[in-house]
């Protein structure tokens, strides 16, 4: 941080403005589309393995024919740990991601191609290092001394670790310890809001937009780990520090990550989140049952007030990869990809998920490396080891020898793109059908299908325009009724349908609606 006058000049606009939340326009900008990106695993552009900053700004052009509107970044804030939570300076770019000048080189390309930048920020913690414990430790007195929550404050020493577990094993082996930040303190909270502000507004210019367009908030909580120690943070911290933003940039988007990974009413209307993730929904997706994911659209639906938003989505960096959980079955992969993409809750895509990735955590390694897996590199090249590719994670360990994803196996933009039928072409497809089909994302969605038949079909419309989407959740061959018999089109292959019914092979989909103008 900047020191204690930083966060004294932020103290009065934070406490001024109280709980008076402003209202980000919403200008019609057409259908968001979010990618998420673990920043360490996907480009690398000097030849060191690590994915970075410049890497991936020379790949926005892949995300453009993917129609993206949102890069939903990790964080690359510093930090002893390879995935860049638990950070030792809040403001710093992982030097590895490279540094400012990267960061800035890939917020100016993504701008120009008119995406927005999100950037996971996770500050309720500070790692071992950071200077709030490493200069504070044992030192009573200092300005920067009760930043930290220290079970002895006196002496301030003894701080309070996260979930109760003084150190963590890092995936290469080193012992580092992870502790809460005190954010009972109006000084803490006034700090983070300039660290937000900069984030936002590097060069302090006011109301111009050149950093981060928004927020994602890691773990996000009322009561920090549950020990009723740091509390109501909905309303004492974020509503507040996300009011204060929205001052003077009222468009910043905010999306809550509901530490319970419920339906997230109390962080929309509590917390001053402008979305969160549709959990619930996820769980019922990977799935594949109907029942659960009509029950889960709508529970979600009744979750979201007017106004704020959900986000869908199949995996993303703490889960299995959808493509493991369906045993890489190719049409398991595009019914995922359809109810990702035609769900009207804005979507998400994570890297890799569009070439069937896959990935499954690997339990009892007692290190942060067990999670690797689910965070392989990106595959550019049909050979993993190609320049370019990310493989950071190369070793004797498990998360190496036992990869999920590999060289010529078919799964990677260069086997994909050569291949009409990939996976890759499909998603590619669906993602410009939904910039010209204004239903998909701003239309009204109607459950249909009804029975206890193993379809699960539902209709968006919006004015004269409609379309149905119907997917068969079984091993054997199902049929549906037309919304709308005589005036239906297959959108998939083309032409008109006649009749009334329509046959579904075994996991299959169909894709039908007013003509395509």
């Amino acid at each position: 941080m900047r020191g204690l006058l930083g966060w004294l000049r932020n103290l009065s606009l934070w406490l001024g403005l109280g709980l008076v939340c402003a209202t980000a326009s919403q200008a019609a900008e057409g259908p968001r589309l979010y990618y998420h990106v673990f920043v360490r695993s996907f480009a690398d552009s000097n030849g060191d393995r690590i994915g970075d900053l410049p890497g991936l700004a020379a790949h926005l052009d892949y995300l453009s024919q993917l129609h993206v509107t949102h890069v939903l970044l990790t964080p690359v804030q510093t930090s002893p740990f390879y995935h860049n939570y638990f950070a030792t300076d809040f403001d710093g770019v992982d030097p590895a991601y490279g540094g400012a000048e990267g960061w800035d080189l890939f917020l100016r390309a993504a701008h120009r191609r008119g995406m927005k930048v999100i950037l996971d920020e996770e500050f309720q913690y500070v790692a071992e290092g950071h200077p709030w414990w490493r200069d504070q430790e044992g030192a009573p007195g200092k300005p920067e001394g009760q930043f930290v929550l220290w079970n002895s404050p006196q002496s301030q020493t003894n701080p309070e670790p996260f979930l109760n577990r003084p150190r963590y094993t890092t995936h290469d082996g080193r012992s580092v310890g992870i502790a809460m930040v005190n954010l009972n303190r109006a000084e803490v909270r006034a700090a983070f809001l300039a660290m937000l502000q900069r984030r936002v507004d590097p060069r302090g210019e006011g109301g111009v937009v050149e950093g981060v367009d928004g927020f994602r908030i890691d773990h996000m909580m009322d009561d920090l780990d549950g020990k009723h120690r740091v509390t109501g943070l909905l309303s004492k911290f974020w509503a507040p520090t996300i009011s204060a933003l929205k001052h003077t940039h009222p468009d910043l988007e905010f999306i809550g990550e509901q530490w319970d990974w419920g339906d997230g009413r109390q962080f929309l209307t509590q917390g001053g989140a402008d979305a969160v993730f549709a959990f619930p929904l996820r769980a019922a997706l990977v799935r594949l049952d109907k029942a659960a994911i009509v029950q889960a659209i709508k529970t979600t639906q009744a979750a979201t007030p007017k106004g704020k938003r959900q986000l869908t989505f199949l995996e993303n960096h703490d889960v299995d990869r959808f493509a493991s959980r369906v045993g890489s079955d190719p049409r398991k992969l595009v019914i995922g990809a359809a109810l990702d993409l035609t769900l009207g809750n804005d979507p998400i895509i994570y890297y890799g998920q569009e070439l069937g990735m896959r990935g499954v955590e690997l339990h009892g390694k007692g290190s942060d490396g067990a999670q690797i897996p689910l965070r392989e590199a990106f595959r550019w090249r049909s050979d993993l080891e190609a320049q370019g590719s990310a493989i950071w994670y190369q070793g004797d360990q498990p998360w190496w020898t036992q990869r999920a994803n590999r060289s010529g196996d078919g799964v990677s933009v260069e086997e994909e793109e050569a291949a009409p039928q990939s996976l890759l072409s499909f998603y590619r497809w669906l993602t410009t059908l939904r910039t010209r089909r204004p239903e998909l994302a701003q239309g009204e969605l109607k459950l249909r299908c009804r029975d206890p038949g193993p379809v699960l079909c539902y209709v968006r419309r919006m004015g004269s325009e409609w379309m149905q989407v119907a997917v068969n959740l079984s091993d054997h061959p199902a049929s549906f009724a037309l919304a709308r018999p005589g005036q239906a089109y297959d959108l998939r292959r083309g032409g008109r349908i006649s009749g009334r019914w329509v046959r579904l092979a075994p996991w299959g989909l169909a894709l039908v609606g007013s003509p395509t103008r």
